[in-house]
């Protein structure tokens, strides 16, 4: 979105004239890095507003961190515009809503200074409040843009400002679009919405691609695009270098395992909507317009191939417990510590005596659960490692040898294998190395069983 200029050009407008501009839904998420001032910063956890306002003895941190936001917001917005009376009406848009949000917190920290209002219990609230405010700023300045350019765009607000209706999500989609005519208007939608269901609460961060999903299914879309700044490719080209491809095609069973590994083509709530609907999703490097993408949809593929190799880093938490052999249930109160504590399992094994769970959390989060883990089995051997996953995904990897290969090529470059890991689905790979060996496994499975030739096994029949 911060190259909102170059996208006009390419993604909204490009060549198209006339009708061709329209019969498109566009939903927008916020510009870089507004929403990690709003709630905090996704990868480092630097607090912005929401986590200032939680924690907060006086007003005056959350405050600032309002102030802060708007100044990001209107230097944002001041790089795209430059019509005068276009920047007028975004500074307008961001001190209103800013404005409305500030007055919205001093008055419940106001009403939760009373004994009978816990502040605890409106949080998500204002989490959902404060995510609204980016995406409802971007699809603003983005219709101011395009209007200036001749575009009929129309603003679509899902984020409920000001609205006191009780709506679900469908229902808030069908009002907002209501008396949009899609022939002649181009409606520029906030990836937000604010619905019953409590989008933040339910997805979080990856809100936007639910509303995407939710939209393109209600409205029977076409098909589905998700916009970015780079191709759907066979692995991190800063890794693999010039063997790199274009994925083209996969499926949503794909999709699913990119997920799982922390590389979301699309959340998977999302996916499970239009995969639902009948709807293929692309995904396309949106500063090519002429690129098709990569097509994601449920079609298997023509013949068995590896597709594509990624990494990520994990915890391996293993139980081993002798008095587990032939007792049922072992593994339900490990899940259960799992899951208050919010960490994410990416795969897991057992055996008769032990149980390894490999999970996507931090080293702090793993000495809680290890700890409550302890007093659950005081008997047990608990241990905590910090290793990586290289995942090999395909449509279909059966008759590729995919476990053999990959181990000849991790021995060949000098990477050593903690564990193995292998579906009846043929879909995935994972092998389990060193965390300081990652990349250098993630190269190696890359030019072992994605840019070699595919030698595919037939048994005799």
């Amino acid at each position: 979105m911060s190259r909102l200029n170059d996208l006009v050009g390419t993604l909204f407008i490009g060549d198209r004239k006339g009708q061709a501009l329209y019969n498109r839904v566009f939903v927008v998420s916020a510009f870089g890095g507004i929403t990690n001032l709003l709630l905090e910063h996704k990868k480092t956890g630097e607090p912005g507003v929401y986590a200032l306002f939680s924690n907060a003895e006086n007003d005056q941190g959350w405050s600032d961190g309002l102030t802060r936001v708007s100044v990001a917001m209107k230097e944002a917005h001041h790089a795209i515009l430059d019509h005068p009376a276009d920047l007028s009406g975004a500074d307008d848009f961001v001190r209103d809503r800013l404005d409305g949000a500030r007055n919205c917190l001093i008055d419940l920290q106001r009403l939760c200074s009373y004994g009978h209002f816990r502040l605890s219990e409106h949080m998500q609230i204002i989490r959902e409040l404060l995510s609204g405010l980016g995406e409802a700023h971007s699809a603003f300045v983005t219709t101011l843009l395009l209007k200036r350019a001749g575009v009929d765009a129309r603003f679509v607000d899902l984020s409920g400002w000001r609205d006191d209706r009780e709506l679900n999500l469908e229902e808030r989609i069908a009002s907002a679009l209501d008396g949009v005519d899609f022939s002649r208007e181009m409606p520029i939608v906030t990836g937000y919405a604010q619905c019953t269901e409590g989008l933040m609460q339910e997805y979080d961060r990856g809100y936007s691609e639910v509303t995407f999903s939710r939209i393109a299914a209600q409205t029977k879309a076409r098909e589905a695009i998700i916009h970015k700044e780079f191709h759907l490719s066979s692995a991190d080209p800063n890794l693999v270098g010039d063997h790199v491809r274009k994925l083209g095609h996969t499926n949503y069973d794909v999709a699913d395992q990119l997920s799982n590994m922390g590389m979301e083509a699309i959340h998977p709530k999302a996916a499970k909507t239009l995969r639902q609907s009948e709807i293929p999703l692309r995904v396309t490097n949106a500063f090519e317009p002429e690129d098709p993408g990569t097509l994601i949809d449920d079609r298997k593929a023509d013949t068995p191939e590896a597709e594509i190799v990624c990494g990520l880093d994990v915890y391996a938490l293993e139980l081993f417990e002798q008095d587990m052999v032939g007792v049922k249930g072992y593994d339900a109160a490990t899940l259960e510590v799992l899951k208050r504590h919010k960490v994410r399992i990416v795969s897991k094994t057992s055996n008769a005596n032990t149980i390894t769970h490999y999970v996507d959390a931090s080293l702090k989060t793993m000495k809680r659960v290890e700890r409550d883990l302890a007093e659950i089995y005081p008997s047990a051997d608990l241990s905590v490692r910090a290793l990586a996953i290289a995942s090999v995904f395909g449509r279909d990897l059966s008759g590729l040898k995919i476990l053999t290969r990959g181990l000849e090529a991790l021995e060949a470059g000098g990477v050593d294998v903690a564990a193995l890991h292998q579906t009846t689905r043929s879909v995935d790979v994972q092998f389990v190395v060193g965390r300081d060996d990652r990349d250098r496994a993630i190269k190696a499975l890359h030019d072992a069983v994605v840019a070699a030739p595919t030698q595919v096994t037939q048994a005799a029949a």
